[in-house]
């Protein structure tokens, strides 16, 4: 499996497509803003010949899912999350007016509603939805345990964790779903966050400040 990695919007998020030896791809957190991170993402699937089967959010808030209507235009695939984060997509351009941006596309409805346990395929490939709320209700990871390979989202970075000072934030939440979740998977899984550079479980238990 190969993974490229987009950093799209000021607020720099990693955006992930991942595809296998049957060029079926999955595509997570397209908050591409630009035109120009549009089109390199679109350029590339094409280049690669590369069919994409499901785009997936970690959660919704706006950093996120700039792309989403994008997505579902060009790509012609509906976002798949959980809707316990709806609120922030109906209000993204309300949200992103206090950072003095101005949005006026409309987030589409999603696709696939996911929760915890759910399993996604493509390719060759099985990723398991593990729910982490905590930096907002509807937070989920996806897993492949196959490869070893985790996406958090804003549930958990290299060295750091998620905010939960955000409206719907929970704290406590978010560190129960971090211990009884996340850190009991394989210390050498690797972890490729919302924001920031790659990291591992090992890595994490061992460094991270806020889970020593």
């Amino acid at each position: 499996m190969q993974i490229k990695t987009f950093i799209v919007n000021p607020i720099e998020v990693n955006c992930y497509l991942l595809w296998d030896e049957t060029n079926e791809a999955v595509l997570i957190d397209c908050g591409a803003w630009s035109n120009e991170e549009r089109e390199r993402i679109r350029l590339f699937i094409q280049s690669q010949g590369l069919t994409l089967k499901h785009y997936l959010n970690t959660h919704l808030h706006f950093d996120h899912i700039f792309g989403n209507a994008w997505v579902e235009e060009t790509l012609g695939v509906k976002a798949e999350a959980s809707d316990k984060d709806w609120s922030w997509a109906e209000s993204i351009a309300e949200r992103v007016a206090r950072f003095g941006i101005r949005y006026e596309e409309k987030i589409p409805a999603l696709g696939r509603i996911l929760k915890d346990g759910d399993e996604i395929t493509f390719g060759n490939q099985k990723i398991e939805v593990i729910a982490v709320p905590g930096h907002s209700p509807g937070s989920l990871a996806y897993h492949i345990p196959q490869k070893k390979v985790l996406f958090t989202g804003d549930a958990l970075f290299c060295q750091s964790i998620g905010r939960t000072d955000l409206p719907t934030g929970d704290y406590d939440m978010l560190m129960k779903m971090l211990n009884t979740k996340i850190l009991t998977l394989d210390d050498d899984c690797e972890v490729l966050p919302g924001h920031g550079p790659n990291t591992t479980i090992g890595d994490e238990k061992n460094m991270n400040p806020f889970l020593i």
